[in-house]
């Protein structure tokens, strides 16, 4: 693993798609309001990460890949902490990409003794967000060539859509992996990608398998089936949370990887780290479960932080050790 880690500090990585500032309150909660049955959050401090695609990025650079970034954000104060963020990890958003008159998609979760209160969501119309067709025919194709892979993170802001994706096959040709972290909803076309990684409710919904609870067993073998004859997929990586993650071509289950989770304190974010952590292994050489291993320790470590989070080489190496054990 720690070869594999010293590869992807040479590979470059393309990430396209809705970027986000995720703002942390935290405080306390110690009586109810007189004038609502709510609790009264006695506000300590605040802290703010990149989200969506920009935690996508964020998880690269802290893998040691090189990143371009693409999406839209406002020319507000949320998106001025957004730059400043990416800046300090070495990320840079193009300014023809920071919109005025567009608001920053920003989320603010409450956070009371560790835990989530409520979250709120401050966001612009999907059309505000999307790439515009001068950029995607000139700047794209240039970003595209330079990259060893392309990630498409998709939250279903406005970035992302079906003729995006087109483009980006057209452009990337069958040699560039491509990659989506798909958020399901009618009308997306993603035909014939390199990879795609759901989770297990997103796999169920694409598939159009209903009625199977998060207790029941993972109907693996028709998931992979349908999906691979819907969309054709070269690999197909279905994150299962508590069991792990599995790995399908040609719409037969492969292998399921046991999780290396040893404690969960907080999902957010764990899907962006699955995605980068996948592609960057598949870009530097790995074999799909060789990547896909690599990806399972990436997010065993993000989930035991607390907020949306990121993995270095050095914290998978301990994971991995500890593991073996």
């Amino acid at each position: 693993m720690r070869t594999l880690l010293e590869r992807i500090s040479g590979v470059r990585v393309l990430v396209v798609g809705d970027l986000m500032l995720d703002h942390y309150l935290w405080g306390d909660a110690t009586r109810i309001s007189p004038e609502a049955p709510v609790p009264v959050v006695k506000a300590d401090r605040d802290t703010f990460t990149a989200g969506g695609a920009a935690n996508v990025a964020s998880n690269l650079r802290a893998l040691g890949a090189s990143v371009d970034l693409v999406g839209v954000i406002g020319d507000d104060e949320g998106g001025a902490k957004l730059r400043e963020i990416l800046s300090s990890k070495g990320i840079a958003i193009a300014p023809s990409l920071v919109r005025e008159g567009t608001g920053t998609v920003h989320k603010t979760r409450v956070m009371c003794r560790g835990q989530q209160l409520c979250r709120i969501d401050r966001e612009g119309p999907p059309s505000s967000y999307a790439l515009g067709d001068d950029f995607v025919a000139h700047e794209l194709p240039k970003l595209v060539a330079a990259a060893d892979a392309v990630i498409v993170s998709d939250y279903a802001k406005g970035v992302v859509t079906s003729d995006l994706i087109r483009s980006l096959r057209k452009i990337g040709g069958k040699d560039k992996l491509i990659a989506l972290d798909p958020k399901p909803r009618q009308g997306l076309d993603f035909f014939d990608m390199g990879l795609i990684t759901p989770n297990r409710a997103e796999a169920l919904q694409l598939a159009g398998i209903q009625g199977v609870s998060p207790s029941d067993p993972f109907p693996a073998a028709e998931v992979c089936r349908v999906l691979h004859e819907r969309y054709a997929t070269r690999l197909l990586v279905v994150t299962l949370g508590a069991d792990g993650m599995m790995l399908s071509t040609g719409g037969v289950p492969r292998r399921q990887i046991p999780t290396a989770a040893r404690a969960v304190f907080d999902v957010s974010g764990a899907g962006d780290t699955v995605v980068a952590a996948l592609v960057a292994a598949l870009a530097a050489g790995a074999e799909p479960e060789k990547a896909a291993e690599l990806a399972n320790h990436a997010a065993g470590v993000v989930v035991e932080k607390v907020g949306t989070a990121t993995a270095t080489p050095e914290e998978i190496l301990a994971h991995s050790k500890a593991d073996n054990r």
